[in-house]
């Protein structure tokens, strides 16, 4: 997602779901002592906030993985979350010509990848227009540093693969649903064939978000076990209706006070829990201690390490 400014139009828009009961994951992580890496404890993304208590600071979710040290959306990134000691990461899904589930940003790949180079006559260069196969072959990494050059674009099976290896959560965004007919259920189909549908990744390690909200309504509908949000800031007086549906309301932070994040937590979601709000995207030190003075139960940051110093 891209930070945007409050106008009426961003009520229209969907924003960004965080994950409802957050759990901690046992297990030690490598300390990373590259650039931005964490210091000091403390830094696991549970907090008393995520079980839906008052206290405790807000969730931290590392948006495309640590993508201010790695470049976004791929295994690089969510490594590098793990290795900073973050659980939650945050991706976008995207369908290939073939109906393949690609882990990208952008409706088309000329700025994360080579694809002008590798297929110069293929303009707009739209993910849809291209293969699973055809999209292996791009360099997704060269565009953030050298060291990256030959990262490639994952899959969603594989990044689910990486994600289950290191043992983080997934805040899924199903991006642009309304050029990708039936998007909801191959996303569905994928998250069941690797095991993200049983009980215990629904209820701690799973929440589907996307801007559009009817496409959050189908994977309601679809699988109404499943917790959801909705990338957006709806108008005070339609909150509830979305509360029909939702879990999560999550917003810009330019576009939030107080007010409206009471007004959301006044609300029951989906599942007759408190209605949560998570803000993006947050990656200074200031901005996230206003977001957390705020009260949000959750922190979207392309420096989640940054955000957590600065929050405790």
């Amino acid at each position: 997602m891209y930070a945007r400014t409050a106008t009426a139009s961003l009520a229209a828009a969907a924003l960004l779901g965080v994950g409802a009961l957050l759990l901690p994951t046992p297990g030690s992580r490598t300390p990373d002592t590259g650039p931005g890496a964490a210091t000091g404890t403390g830094i696991r993304t549970v907090s008393a906030r995520a079980a839906g208590a008052s206290a405790g600071p807000p969730v931290v979710f590392a948006h495309r993985g640590a993508s201010a040290y790695a470049p976004e959306n791929t295994l690089a990134a969510v490594d590098r979350a793990d290795r900073l000691g973050f659980d939650w990461v945050e991706n976008d899904v995207q369908l290939t010509r073939d109906k393949v589930l690609v882990v990208v940003h952008d409706t088309d790949l000329r700025r994360t990848t080579d694809v002008e180079k590798v297929f110069p006559g293929r303009a707009p260069w739209a993910v849809k227009q291209f293969t699973a196969a055809e999209i292996a072959r791009l360099d997704a990494g060269s565009w953030f540093g050298a060291r990256y050059a030959g990262t490639r674009v994952p899959t969603l099976a594989q990044y689910l693969d990486r994600i289950e290896h290191n043992h983080q959560n997934l805040l899924l965004e199903i991006k642009s649903p309304e050029i990708y007919p039936g998007i909801e259920k191959e996303t569905l189909r994928v998250l069941g064939r690797k095991g993200w549908l049983d009980p215990g990744h629904i209820k701690n390690r799973l929440v589907i978000q996307s801007f559009g909200a009817g496409s959050i309504k189908k994977v309601h509908q679809q699988r109404p076990d499943i917790t959801t949000g909705f990338l957006g800031s709806p108008a005070v007086a339609d909150l509830r209706s979305y509360a029909a549906f939702a879990d999560q309301i999550n917003a810009s932070f330019t576009s939030i006070g107080a007010r409206y994040v009471a007004a959301v937590h006044a609300l029951k979601g989906a599942h007759g829990r408190k209605l949560r709000l998570n803000t993006w995207t947050v990656n200074d030190a200031p901005t996230a201690v206003k977001a957390d003075r705020l009260g949000v139960d959750g922190i979207i940051t392309n420096t989640p390490d940054v955000v957590r110093r600065a929050i405790g």
